[in-house]
């Protein structure tokens, strides 16, 4: 039997190196669920990391809990998704808290909310519920790097510190984490996009979806068709 203690740093770690990629997120998941058995002291290491991590850290472990939900349902392992249906509203405060500081977070909550719903995992009046709070914490810009700097908050700070605190002491991000912040969700964008635009591999789902948008056939298109085929005989007569 592995060690908890040691499950745990191990988890601990990769809840404090996952990046926008997909497999950094699966990673975590999978050894999540390999060690199943310790759930309960799992999901409590991911509500800790939430409090303890940067605002960019936080938003990946938001996309992370999507991943982890959807392969405990998956493999029908339904204690982690529970323990998460009970505590989301701990988990939208951590990642987008009230005071502003995570306003740039707000999209991403809503982006794994919508997944969660989606795939049944939360229920419609929750995601409404919470979709309520969020509009009041979405008052920035999207990234960090674009919100204003209170100039009489700089204090004594030498012109070229990278960090500074808010007069409403909200501490805003240093240039590393803006510009980590920046790539990260160019990268999340370009997945997004290619999902949009990924075609089974047997072209079904694309059949499919052009055959549903296509209209029943109606007596217009007989008519248009046999006036077609007319104007095709009389130009084989011309000829």
């Amino acid at each position: 039997m592995a060690d908890p203690f040691e499950v745990r740093m191990r988890f601990t770690s990769q809840l404090q190196h996952l990046n926008a990629s997909v497999n950094s997120s699966q990673k975590a998941a999978h050894y999540a669920l390999k060690y199943r058995d310790m759930d309960e002291d799992l999901h409590s290491c991911i509500l800790e990391q939430l409090e303890r991590n940067s605002m960019n850290n936080r938003a990946n472990i938001m996309y992370f809990i999507e991943h982890l939900c959807d392969m405990a349902q998956r493999e029908n392992h339904l204690n982690f998704v529970r323990m998460m249906q009970k505590d989301i509203l701990m988990v939208v405060d951590a990642v987008a808290p009230s005071d502003g500081s995570g306003a740039a977070n707000v999209k991403v909550v809503r982006r794994v909310l919508q997944g969660l719903q989606q795939k049944s995992i939360l229920q419609p009046n929750t995601v409404t519920e919470i979709e309520d709070c969020l509009k009041e914490r979405d008052t920035v810009a999207e990234h960090p790097a674009l919100s204003p700097i209170d100039v009489t908050a700089q204090g004594e700070h030498p012109s070229n510190q990278t960090a500074f605190t808010k007069t409403n002491g909200v501490t805003r991000p240093d240039k590393r984490q803006i510009e980590q912040r920046i790539e990260e969700d160019r990268e999340r964008h370009k997945r997004l996009r290619e999902s949009i635009w990924a075609i089974g591999a047997e072209g079904d789902e694309e059949f499919e979806r052009l055959w549903d948008e296509v209209s029943d056939i109606g007596e217009d298109d007989y008519i248009a068709a046999e006036e077609d085929a007319m104007e095709r005989r009389q130009a084989i007569e011309v000829e």
